[in-house]
């Protein structure tokens, strides 16, 4: 759940709709949803594009890592 916890406040912290979030990683709306409710996880190509969009490390945003580098 760390994932969902981590989108959620990296969206917040940039005043981001999940809409707009959507739109820049090129996935649909309720895909991100999903992953911001931990109801699904995204495949690896849609995570280094989150980790890039939010500029976080993977680790990061799996929570392998408090480190956002």
């Amino acid at each position: 759940m760390k994932l969902a916890e981590r989108l959620r406040e990296l969206r917040k912290e940039r005043n981001l709709r999940q809409e707009q979030a959507a739109v820049a990683l090129d996935i649909s709306m309720s895909s991100y949803c999903l992953y911001e409710q931990g109801k699904r996880e995204p495949m690896a190509s849609v995570l280094c594009r989150m980790a890039d969009y939010y500029d976080v490390s993977v680790d990061y945003l799996l929570g392998r890592s408090d480190k956002r580098e």
